[in-house]
């Protein structure tokens, strides 16, 4: 049983949404944030990335820059940018991107089901990213970027979005990267109760993407109750923003890597020990980069050529469906055992591409500044909530959701 609640949005005016709905923060650098509010007064980045009011010389994570992100937030309340609904209640988010939809229910999740795993997690969360956002929700006293929830199955929530989607928008606009973005509200206390009682039949929800958000308001919320010496357990920081999609919606891109170095190896001595350590390597002979098209294959880009590699049937044969993913395989067998990156989240020798960026991109980076991309055959959602089940953790970059969420649409004061 999970238990996601109605809630009392703090949301923009309806002429004004598409000017303050505003990307994920940890989606672009401080640089490309100053870039990206100039001329935007409303935009939701002067919230969630405060230090772009600020002198570029202002540490980005000083008590100022918290404060400054408080005080932005207040204001455009204040001065009816920002209006909060009188009444608890949930909303509906779809995205459209490249003829591609999803719809998810937005409301709060419990930290209870997050701490006792019913909120399920599939990645690592660093203590130093944490503390950004437990920073930026305790100072704001809101929680402003939602976390991007998932669930298996419901035939009933499926209904439910069906029928309360049918009606008039509360917003409906194309951002600027061309994703669609439509909010509704549910039609009464009768939906809303419906609502609840379908998401209490669900054993669990699975975090497809924001653990360290969630992570950051699970913390502020038991920060909270330990301070408050009344708490009852109904207070507002008890629950999380979250949009929760049905998980057959939802679509993963690949996460692609990129090499600076062969570790040693010519090209030649590179592909023929992969094809004996690896997998079965033949020239790829297409138009245009190699896009794997089924589970244990990858491309590989060298020497202004692609290659298909498909693994051997020995090294995808792991008990445990983590070590089964082809990241995981990828890894351990490639990675780390040829290549001598053992660990990809500080080796400076590799980085990664999110599939929005397309394969040409791959090739334009091997023409720059490294020597071998590998691209990726996306994980799937059935693999990664596997892996969830089974308490793992998914090796570093391994799922890209598109369409992002948008951060600004819709605010949980707690």
């Amino acid at each position: 049983m999970v238990t996601v609640k109605p809630f009392k949005a703090l949301r923009p005016r309806e002429d004004l949404a598409n000017l303050c709905a505003a990307l994920p923060y940890d989606v672009m650098s401080s640089k490309e944030a100053r870039e990206m509010v100039k001329g935007n007064p409303y935009t939701f980045l002067r919230i969630d990335r405060a230090e772009v009011n600020l002198p570029t010389d202002v540490d980005i994570y000083s008590k100022e820059v918290y404060e400054t992100a408080k005080a932005t937030l207040n204001k455009m309340e204040n001065d009816g940018v920002y209006i909060n609904d009188s009444e608890k209640k949930y909303y509906f988010y779809r995205q459209i991107m490249n003829g591609h939809a999803q719809t998810g229910i937005v409301g709060c999740a419990s930290i209870d089901d997050y701490l006792e795993n019913r909120i399920k997690k599939h990645e690592f969360t660093r203590a130093d990213k944490e503390i950004d956002r437990i920073n930026h929700v305790d100072y704001c006293s809101a929680q402003t970027g939602p976390i991007f929830l998932t669930y298996k199955d419901s035939k009933a929530l499926d209904e439910i979005i069906e029928k309360q989607t049918q009606g008039a928008p509360i917003y409906d606009f194309v951002a600027e990267d061309g994703v669609q973005h439509t909010v509704w509200t549910t039609d009464g206390e009768k939906t809303d109760k419906e609502i609840e009682k379908a998401f209490n039949s669900l054993d669990a929800l699975y975090i497809a993407d924001g653990h360290h958000r969630c992570a950051s308001a699970v913390k502020v919320g038991v920060k909270r109750r330990e301070a408050n010496k009344n708490h009852t357990g109904n207070e507002e920081y008890n629950f999380f923003l979250s949009v929760i999609f049905p998980s057959k919606s939802l679509a993963i891109l690949d996460y692609n890597r990129l090499l600076k170095d062969l570790n040693g190896y010519t090209p030649k001595a590179l592909l023929e020990i992969i094809e004996e350590k690896v997998g079965q390597v033949s020239l790829f002979e297409g138009e245009g980069p190699y896009k794997p098209t089924e589970k244990h294959t990858v491309g590989i880009y060298l020497d202004n050529k692609w290659y298909k590699v498909k693994f051997h049937e020995s090294i995808c044969m792991a008990e445990k469906a983590v070590d089964r993913l082809d990241c995981a395989i990828l890894q351990k067998h490639l990675l780390s055992a040829i290549l001598g990156i053992d660990d990809p989240r500080s080796d400076k020798r590799i980085d990664f591409a999110g599939g929005i960026r397309g394969l040409e991109y791959l090739e334009k980076r091997c023409h720059e500044d490294m020597q071998m991309a590998i691209s990726m055959y996306p994980t799937s959602l059935d693999d990664l909530m596997a892996v969830a089940d089974n308490g793992d953790v998914m090796p570093p970059k391994s799922t890209w959701f598109e369409p992002k969420l948008r951060s600004g649409l819709l605010i949980h004061k707690i």
